[in-house]
């Protein structure tokens, strides 16, 4: 009977197995990395106490980890952190995520670490670093709408937030962040009235220092509402002038990398960092052209993508999760909540920013959906984001903390939904067609319960001037 083959997952399990046995055989601590192929490398760290490639106790971990990973065994399957020319950028790294703990006595088993080398998806477990105090005041006013499935209403949903907030006399700007299928755009304004360039312009020009007097918002011309509020736009891609070249695919295919510093000495600029300042720079630009945006709402790319991980865990101070109840929306945000649960600091960061959203309810006639809505969103963060109530190992690690784990009927929780209302009428619904769309009745109904909800997690308006 011939072996079967060894998969991705097994290798995988196969590797942390041997780095958890070379923890314990030689009492160091153990970086276990996988490449963007999947490849599997064990970094052993013998600083303190060199090993000898040639230790018959190296040669006979060095064969049995080879066995059990391959294909999935890295070029070289043992590194030693005596032979390498950088061994803190693996030992230290910031992105590690700690299987097992070094022993507190100092003897014993060393630690078990995981770093990842990915092309996307790095950002969704990466520690958001502490905001500057203006810095920490931008995100505060922003607020992310995020759909794990796509045609779940979180497009239309941007554009009657925004209309609601500018009649509560709120400068609102709308961030097109759904770069691959952008939308919003369309409800907001007119074709001829989009600026000339976009996010995915300033992420480009940005990535070389030529992102000075881009042209990159314009205010809404297209969605009515009273009173003296603003509605400003910064869609994903530009609207050229006549003759003028703009090529969107060939940058959308350029924006996603971390980049090295412009200059000799400058510090790295992941795509998170670079986000942030497409987005800073659009808010400066209504500054500049109007006053300083109250509310800025972020419409996100769905999925498992690099821009929706990058607006929940770093650019937004609330963050809307749009949910439908079936099987694989809550599997979806299941593996998207076990991310970060693999970074405790991380996750109590994040779970009070977030809440789900009931998109496409319908009520008619059946009262129980939301209640069943809610337990399966209770059930979600309880088991993953929330603070376990049945172990002490897996509370807060100060003592004195409180444990955060909200009661099922918590209106205020996390995973307390709020309904967006379905009705047949916005079944066929053409918003290019009827820019009176936001008033009709029916829509107003629908959005009602949303609107006020999210005006009331907002930040309140005018606070102190953000220092410079």
């Amino acid at each position: 009977m011939s072996r079967s083959p060894v998969r991705f997952d097994t290798a995988w399990q196969a590797a942390l197995d041997h780095a958890q046995q070379a923890a314990a055989q030689f009492g160091m601590d153990v970086v276990v990395t996988r490449d963007v192929l999947g490849r599997a490398c064990l970094l052993i760290d013998d600083r303190q106490s060199p090993l000898a490639p040639d230790d018959p106790a190296v040669v006979v971990l060095r064969d049995a980890f080879t066995a059990a990973t391959r294909p999935f065994t890295g070029l070289e399957p043992l590194l030693f952190g005596d032979k390498l020319f950088a061994p803190e950028l693996y030992f230290d790294a910031d992105d590690r995520v700690e299987v097992t703990p070094r022993q507190a006595t100092g003897t014993g088993p060393g630690s078990v670490h995981v770093l990842e080398r990915t092309v996307i998806g790095t950002d969704w477990a990466r520690s958001t670093p502490a905001p500057s105090a203006g810095a920490s005041r931008r995100r505060d006013r922003r607020v992310a709408l995020y759909g794990f499935k796509g045609g779940v209403g979180r497009t239309t949903a941007t554009a009657v937030l925004a209309r609601y907030l500018a009649g509560t006399g709120r400068c609102v700007l709308v961030v097109d962040l759904d770069l691959e299928s952008p939308g919003v755009s369309n409800l907001l304004e007119d074709p001829a009235g989009i600026p000339r360039h976009g996010i995915v312009d300033h992420l480009i020009e940005g990535g070389v220092g030529n992102a000075d007097g881009l042209e990159l918002v314009t205010r809404s011309s297209a969605l009515p509402f009273k009173g003296n509020g603003e509605v400003w736009l910064a869609p994903a891609g530009g609207s050229p002038l006549e003759g003028e070249p703009y090529d969107y695919l060939a940058k959308l295919n350029r924006i996603y990398s971390d980049l090295a510093g412009l200059n000799p000495g400058d510090g790295d600029r992941p795509f998170a960092a670079r986000l942030e300042e497409a987005i800073a720079a659009c808010e400066d630009q209504v500054t500049e052209l109007s006053r300083r945006p109250d509310v800025v709402l972020l419409d996100s790319r769905a999925g498992m993508h690099d821009i929706a991980a990058v607006t929940l865990t770093h650019l937004s101070g609330l963050a809307l999760l749009f949910a439908v109840d079936n099987p694989s929306t809550w599997e979806g945000y299941k593996m998207l909540f076990t991310q970060w649960q693999q970074r405790p600091a991380l996750a109590r960061e994040l779970r009070e920013r977030l809440r789900i959203v009931a998109a496409m309810f319908h009520s008619a006639g059946d009262a129980k959906r939301l209640p069943a809505l809610r337990d399966r969103a209770q059930e979600l963060f309880a088991t993953t984001l929330y603070d376990q109530l049945d172990t002490d190992e897996d509370g807060p690690d100060d003592e004195s903390d409180e444990l955060y784990h909200p009661p099922l009927e918590d209106d205020d929780a996390p995973h307390a939904p709020i309904p967006i209302l379905f009705g047949n009428d916005l079944v066929g619904l053409d918003p290019l067609r009827s820019r009176d769309w936001p008033e009709l009745p029916f829509v107003e109904a629908a959005y009602r319960t949303f609107t006020t909800t999210v005006e009331r997690l907002l930040p309140k308006l005018n606070p102190a001037p953000e220092s410079s």
